[in-house]
């Protein structure tokens, strides 16, 4: 029986390990190559659009602010108030992927909005969904937003908001009968049998606040997003979001573990240069800005932590110091070569495991070593600041160590 790799030196899926061999057997390595690097450059294109709309004061701009990991008063937010405050529909660009933007939509029900008109006055074609927010009870406006959402063929949630008030008045109002969960299922069941009233079968009501984004239904709102959403969409939206959660941080991971064999190819088929010291050659530039990308998705870059350090009242050198890992700002060439030479150590045992693991790349014997280098030095790179991005969620947000 052939020997397995060991889990620790190359951990491809079977699906991975099925589109490298496609990839393969149409061409030969630079080719192919060259038809996966299209593939990288249309990820970091996709467009991610998304439409929030309610009543005024329902807590739609500060929503906007929280999915971009912004505070109400930080540079760039979106304006709130306890009045209607948006007009026109004003797109907010995600500060660190500025291919997603979440638009703050004018409210309902207000003169000048009515619902029959209202999708067409918005532009309802830009956007790849909406979510329809209220802070009470959702009414008729909502519920001819939703069906005429309906009719265009896209898809909406409803967005229940500042729970963490309700809950708050109501342990104020009843200490002695107070359950959390108690009021949540209260919440929930009025709700869903006020849009019922209104002719929405079977609405799906999401529990959140703004201001404690992680908490709540907000884990069951991202899941299903994640099932509805395209492949390319739901990859956007996941590296996109705060990492206010140990779910979302793990998700955020699974993403970008999910796309490196393609990294990894690429960067050992086109513009490879041989590194001094290794039997490894590789595009060290492709590398080192893939990095960044790493440590920005999980909001290890300064301006990242210089909002966090706002938001929490702490002092951004008191975060920087639980954070292990180098800042993008601090991922160069020079790193990447010394991480590969770390994981280079491993290399009379990496060749055979990568050819085991991975037989398609035998036809390329001399590109196996590189390949499973590059991989493996990709899967540590994260690993690294995924630990890093949890350290500081446990430090910041009171988050135990396991949840």
């Amino acid at each position: 029986m052939a020997a397995q790799p060991p889990k620790d030196v190359l951990r491809l899926s079977a699906e991975e390990v099925e589109a490298l061999k496609v990839a393969f057997e149409q061409g030969s390595l630079p080719a192919t190559a060259s038809k996966l690097q299209e593939t990288l450059v249309f990820l970091e294109s996709v467009r991610l659009d998304v439409g929030i709309t309610g009543e005024a004061g329902s807590g739609k701009s500060s929503f906007v602010n929280a999915l971009r990991g912004l505070g109400d008063e930080d540079p760039g937010a979106a304006r709130t108030g306890v009045v209607e405050t948006t007009r026109e529909p004003t797109p907010y660009q995600h500060p660190r992927y500025p291919g997603v933007t979440i638009w703050d939509l004018p409210g309902i029900g207000t003169p000048g909005t009515p619902p029959d008109t209202y999708l067409e006055q918005v532009g309802f074609s830009r956007y790849d969904f909406f979510i329809i927010i209220a802070s009470q009870r959702f009414t008729a406006h909502h519920a001819a937003l939703a069906r005429h959402i309906q009719d265009t063929g896209k898809s909406f949630y409803f967005v229940r908001s500042k729970v963490d008030m309700d809950l708050t008045s109501s342990l104020q109002r009843r200490p002695a009968s107070y359950s959390k969960a108690g009021v949540l299922q209260t919440i929930r069941k009025d709700c869903e049998e006020g849009l019922r009233a209104q002719g929405i079968e079977s609405p799906r009501v999401f529990l959140l606040s703004a201001f404690k984004l992680g908490k709540y239904d907000f884990h069951l709102m991202q899941d299903t997003l994640e099932k509805e959403l395209s492949h390319h969409k739901r990859r956007a939206l996941l590296l996109a979001l705060p990492g206010l959660s140990r779910h979302i941080l793990e998700q955020k991971k699974a993403t970008m573990q999910e796309h490196m064999w393609l990294v990894s190819t690429v960067a050992c088929g086109l513009h490879a240069v041989p590194i001094p010291g290794l039997l490894v050659s590789c595009d060290v530039d492709l590398l080192a800005r893939t990095l960044q990308g790493y440590c920005k998705g999980f909001g290890l870059d300064h301006d990242s932590l210089e909002r966090l350090a706002a938001q929490t009242g702490q002092p951004v050198e008191q975060l920087k110091a639980v954070v292990r890992s180098p800042l993008a700002s601090e991922v160069s060439g020079m790193l990447v070569v010394q991480r590969l030479k770390d994981v280079g150590v491993e290399a009379p045992t990496l060749a055979p495991n990568v050819l085991t693991a991975i037989p398609v790349l035998g036809s390329v014997a001399s590109t196996a070593l590189s390949f499973a280098t590059t991989y493996k030095m990709l899967r540590n790179f994260v690993d690294d600041v995924a630990a890093d991005a949890q350290r500081l969620l446990v430090m910041t947000f009171r988050v135990e160590a396991k949840e």
